[in-house]
């Protein structure tokens, strides 16, 4: 018989049962995200072996090209796994997201390099990222709409903040393993072989994941909307009466995933290619500045419980609107890895007026019945367009000698954000997660 157990509608539902749901929902959510930074981490390392080449930034384009195309997948994956978990049920979408992942991850691990097999290799990389693509785009509208479906009402902000945590926490677990490796492998070693561990890793994580997910609650609201059988669900002729919610969510999303994988991936790159701050000590400031990110998103998010979503996002719009060009200016200019870090932790700062509460705004806008389809297709639609060329369009003006241009362009995209922050109404008072 199926529990039906869960901290979002029940009354009298211990918080220890809604904690539980959330780490089981939060832990596949973190190895999601180590996979798929994995890949962010490394390329600094596996970059040549793919895209031979002897101009670093010229290897890095490539390397950045099949990441950007990575991300094409991800409202496949948003249309696909949501309309799963809106039918099938969230938990079900959940296993079968980190499946995809570790198939992807094994992919990568095994592929041999392009002096190997010539084309093969990058046709191989690509074809990896495809399907991971595929399970981050559904993984990100599945494990919002659960977290914010289990948690305790006058907390959701607070437990679905865990989606950033474990998010963070994935990026630190791949940049703390290339700590590991960066110690104990030579610079030739991680860059012939070292940096396979790192997806061979992944693929075990991912597919012990799969084995917990199994026992995860199905959040209640999701129950009784399947035995109630009210309306359609999860199809786009549902989501299409919600084109006032859609659009809210794509201008949401905008300024927020460009700001976030500036700040959070790219400024890899920026501070070993631009500032010319050496390779391991990029990491140590990459990692100890995501690491306190990381602790900022539930106390970010339990804020929002109190004072509103609203104050947040405009937090984040201002601040990302007149700060990101001088920011990335110094970031550029600095050669002194202390003042690297403070640079990249303000940053992060005001992108978690984002990050903390983007899920739970989102899941407030929908109904059950379309709540997994509604969050997951038009974000990823967004991520695809403006989050997976972020990287791509800055190596592409350096290249071409603007670098500048791309700070400029940052903060263009989260002006855009700040006039619809500006505009839209606090989802915290109309929420359709408080079902009546």
């Amino acid at each position: 018989m199926t529990t039906r157990i869960s901290g979002a509608e029940a009354a009298g539902v211990s918080e220890k049962r809604v904690i539980g749901n959330v780490l089981r929902g939060s832990i596949g959510n973190l190895i999601e995200w180590y996979d798929w930074y994995a890949y962010a981490a490394f390329t600094t390392y596996f970059a040549k072996s793919f895209f031979p080449t002897t101009d670093t930034t010229a290897a890095f384009l490539g390397t950045a090209a099949v990441f950007a195309v990575g991300f094409l997948m991800r409202p496949l994956g948003g249309w696909m796994l949501g309309r799963f978990a809106d039918r099938f049920g969230r938990r079900s979408a959940l296993v079968l997201s980190v499946t995809l992942m570790a198939g992807g991850s094994l992919l990568i691990a095994v592929t041999p390099s392009y002096h190997t097999i010539g084309i093969a290799a990058p046709i191989l990389l690509l074809t990896a990222r495809l399907i991971q693509g595929l399970s981050v785009g559904g993984e990100y509208s599945t494990s919002a709409t659960y977290l914010s479906e289990v948690a305790t009402p006058g907390k959701r902000g607070f437990y679905s903040s865990f989606q950033y945590v474990t998010l963070y926490g994935g990026q630190l677990l791949a940049l703390g393993l290339q700590l590991i490796l960066q110690a104990l492998l030579t610079e030739q070693q991680l860059t012939s072989w070292g940096w396979r561990i790192a997806f061979v890793v992944g693929t075990i994580a991912a597919l012990t994941v799969m084995w917990l997910r199994r026992g995860m609650d199905e959040s209640e609201s999701y129950q009784r909307e399947a035995e109630e059988n009210q309306g359609e669900r999860g199809t786009l002729r549902a989501l299409a009466k919600y084109p006032k919610e859609i659009a809210l969510v794509v201008g949401l999303t905008l300024g927020g995933t460009v700001g976030f994988y500036t700040f959070a991936t790219y400024s890899q790159k920026f501070l070993e290619n631009t500032a010319h701050i050496p390779r391991r000590q990029v990491t140590i400031v990459l990692f100890c500045a995501i690491l306190l990110a990381a602790i900022l998103q539930p106390l970010a998010g339990k804020l929002s419980d109190r004072i509103g979503r609203r104050p947040l996002l405009l937090f984040f719009g201002i601040g990302g609107t007149l700060l990101t060009v001088p920011l990335m200016t110094v970031m550029g200019s600095t050669r002194n890895p202390v003042g690297a870090f403070f640079l990249v932790l303000a940053g992060l700062v005001i992108v978690a007026g984002y990050t903390s509460i983007n899920a739970i705004v989102k899941a407030e806008l929908f109904p059950t019945k379309i709540r997994a389809l509604g969050v997951g297709l038009p974000y990823a639609l967004t991520v695809a367009i403006f989050g997976g060329t972020a990287e791509l369009i800055a190596q592409a003006l350096k290249s071409a000698g603007h670098e500048t241009v791309f700070f400029w362009y940052v903060a263009g995209c989260v002006l855009v954000s700040l006039i619809v922050y500006g505009t839209m109404r606090e989802t915290s008072k109309t929420s359709e997660l408080e079902e009546r």
